[in-house]
């Protein structure tokens, strides 16, 4: 019984049905208590009712719809006008030949096609008129600003997933390069390799189809990358990583760190330099993290350094996912490269 009800206050007929039976007792109270008579005043409220019937969803289902929210208000103007003096003429029929004979015979010594008597008539109808088509119209901007936004939310949504598709293929491009080069000198690493390999591609396939992931995760990641460069460089490459904070409680959107972590190998071990090396800090406090990643690279080489596609992919994902809510700062120094990222945002629950 309690779910029956909301389903019949949601029923469409039974909504327009109470619209008009509240239209009807107020102004009859309203008029009535003028003069204490609510039973005349009832009556002619009665009496009136279809043809303000009539014209409300003539205004609300042909003149709305075709011509004002088209833009054709001249002619919404002209058919306004015309179907309004057609009701006052319709209730002023009624009045002249059902009302007045009861309550003011008086009243039928004017002609019945009294021009003041028909405009009064159909200024009468404005008020119920006005307040449905004010409804409509609420109803109708409602709508259209939820399709707005669900044809927002689901651009957004697309736009993320163009993206990721850019960076997994130029991540897997960049590794299974490392990964022949291992191959070719007939390295041991290479099996090795190959398994890290695996487990970044089930991270990226089955851990990253939502908009964030657990930061735990996204580090570990970033561990298992790094682990295949070290592979591929050996002795030649440092690296240094630090994690503080609480990392268990906090998420990111998931390879946000990648394309800078990728760079440090693509611009800094792979320049020939004798000895590279790499720092990646992680820093999650209560409603910041706070992301610091560094390489060294050969002198005079961030002059000529161009922003790559996942630095682009990346700068783009975080308009999208942390408006106003991030701060990237990129130094592109004479022997050093640093990208230091801030993410505002609230604890997961």
């Amino acid at each position: 019984m309690k779910q029956a009800i909301p389903s019949i206050l949601r029923n469409r007929i039974f909504q327009h049905v109470l619209f008009w039976v509240a239209h009807l007792v107020f102004y009859a109270t309203l008029y009535g208590s003028f003069q204490e008579n609510y039973r005349q005043t009832f009556f002619e409220e009665l009496l009136y009712l279809p043809v303000r019937i009539i014209f409300t969803y003539f205004t609300l289902y042909y003149l709305l719809p075709r011509f004002l929210l088209t833009g054709k208000y001249g002619e919404f103007a002209l058919w306004f006008l015309g179907s309004s003096f057609l009701a006052g003429t319709l209730q002023r029929y009624f009045s002249y030949n059902y009302y007045y004979p009861i309550y003011y015979p008086q009243a039928l010594a004017d002609p019945f096609f009294y021009f003041p008597k028909i405009v009064k008539m159909f200024v009468m109808i404005y008020p119920v008129t006005f307040t449905a088509t004010a409804i409509k119209l609420l109803k109708y901007w409602y709508t259209n600003q939820k399709a707005q936004q669900v044809l927002k939310e689901e651009k957004l949504q697309a736009e993320l997933k163009f993206l990721k598709t850019q960076i997994h293929p130029h991540f897997l491009f960049n590794t299974l390069n490392n990964l022949y080069a291992l191959t070719l000198k007939k390295s041991e690493r290479a099996p090795d390799m190959v398994l890290k390999l695996s487990e970044l591609i089930n991270y990226m396939l089955y851990e990253c189809t939502s908009d964030e992931v657990p930061l735990a995760k996204e580090i570990k990641f970033i561990r298992n990358y790094i682990d295949i460069e070290k592979m591929r460089y050996g002795d030649k490459l440092d690296v240094d990583i630090r994690i503080t904070g609480e990392v268990n409680d906090r998420t990111i959107a998931p390879l946000i760190l990648l394309p800078f972590v990728e760079n440090c190998f693509k611009h800094g071990a792979s320049e020939e330099l004798s000895q590279s090396w790499v720092k990646v800090s992680v820093d999650a406090q209560e409603h910041v993290i706070l992301i610091k990643v560094e390489n060294n690279k050969t002198n005079g080489n961030g002059h000529t350094r161009k922003e790559g596609i996942g630095i682009q992919n990346v700068k783009r994902r975080l308009d999208l996912l942390y408006p106003e809510q991030y701060e990237l700062k990129i130094m592109n120094g004479e022997e050093t490269f640093l990208v230091v990222l801030t993410i505002t945002q609230h604890t997961s629950a």
